[in-house]
């Protein structure tokens, strides 16, 4: 039978043991004896929701029951979906379904579980390369981390988060998983267990962001606690490990506080992160082990968001560039200026 997790919409029949729902949970435990996390299994089970209400309702109940025309209307009716507010689904998001809808019926197919896989030759809508919306500059950034009330427990509490997600740039999740003995006081680091792909790292973390988490930790989380056992760091009023969503709207309010004409959350601290140490000179291979990045090309990007050095570079080389244009010959243009371009278009060319 059909896990509780699928309960609240009309998806299938959770009796039937060929049945979407009860094939999906069979896929849900290879995963997770494959050691994936929970947290993939619960996102990719997301995903597959709407596709089992779509298939639901055209009277469509089994895996075995599905061509590979459904998935192409399936992924029309993506294309077209509007909220109401008129906006499209993000093709982002459109490819992410497909990718798990892809993943569930290969793995059937792969298991005997239906005679042949209908998703194999569904292609994915193309996605452009998209530049974080929400990146904040320095000065903005000490902006907001300026507005918790530090004479309160949860401003200093909040304070402690801001200043620990902007000097790690670490994702919500592995923030909201710090125990208290995931913090090196003395060498400066944070020990992330588990983060994105299921890997381990250490990072750095500033002396001010420690400071305030040092303060936290020392002034306010003993006031939280009603179980003294637990060992997580970051905690609600209820002595209870902050949710992920919390985390997420405590941020978005204080960017809104800030009133800089930009919505932002968790991960604009660290995109924000990414791009000022860029700027600041660190190589993007530092950068990607800050992240956890699993390969270089999701941290390329940042290559792309740091316009300063691009700026320099045209301020030191287009004629037009200054008030008082003249022209400038390649002798001289200063010699850091040069390098920089160089390093660009050595970066481009990678």
């Amino acid at each position: 039978m059909a896990g509780p997790t699928w309960r609240g919409r009309d998806l299938g029949d959770p009796n039937d043991p060929q049945g979407m729902l009860v094939m999906a949970e069979r896929y849900f435990l290879a995963m997770a004896v494959n050691n994936c996390s929970p947290i993939t299994i619960a996102t990719w089970r997301a995903h597959l929701r709407p596709f089992f209400a779509f298939c639901h309702e055209r009277g469509v109940g089994q895996p075995g029951q599905v061509l590979k025309p459904l998935i192409e209307r399936f992924k029309q009716w993506q294309h077209a979906w509007r909220t109401d507010q008129d906006k499209p689904l993000a093709v982002l998001t459109q490819v992410s379904r497909l990718i798990v809808i892809k993943s569930f019926f290969r793995w059937l197919a792969k298991s005997d579980l239906i005679p042949f896989n209908p998703a194999s030759e569904v292609e994915y809508p193309k996605v452009g390369m998209r530049l974080p919306r929400a990146l904040l500059s320095h000065s903005e950034m000490e902006h907001v981390l300026s507005l918790p009330d530090l004479g309160s427990p949860f401003g200093l509490r909040d304070r402690a988060i801001l200043e620990t997600l902007y000097s790690t740039g670490m994702r919500r999740f592995e923030l909201q998983r710090l125990l208290l003995t995931d913090l090196d006081w003395e060498r400066g680091t944070v020990f992330i267990r588990q983060g994105k792909g299921d890997r381990d790292r250490m990072i750095p973390i500033g002396e001010r962001a420690l400071a305030f988490v040092q303060r936290y930790a020392t002034e306010v989380r003993p006031t939280l606690l009603p179980d003294p056992l637990e060992q997580h760091l970051f905690l609600s009023k209820d002595g209870l490990p902050l949710v992920v969503d919390r985390l997420s709207k405590m941020t978005s309010r204080y960017v809104q506080q800030a009133k800089l004409g930009k919505g932002a959350s968790c991960h604009a601290f660290r995109h924000s992160m990414a791009t000022s140490m860029l700027e600041a000179g660190a190589d993007i291979r530092y950068i990607q082990e800050m992240l956890g990045h699993a390969t270089i090309n999701s941290t390329k990007i940042y290559t792309h968001v740091s316009i300063q050095r691009l700026k320099a570079v045209h301020t030191a080389t287009h004629p037009a560039a200054t008030i008082e244009a003249k022209p400038k010959l390649a002798a001289e243009v200063e010699p850091a200026a040069r390098q920089e371009l160089e390093k660009l278009l050595g970066e481009e060319r990678e």
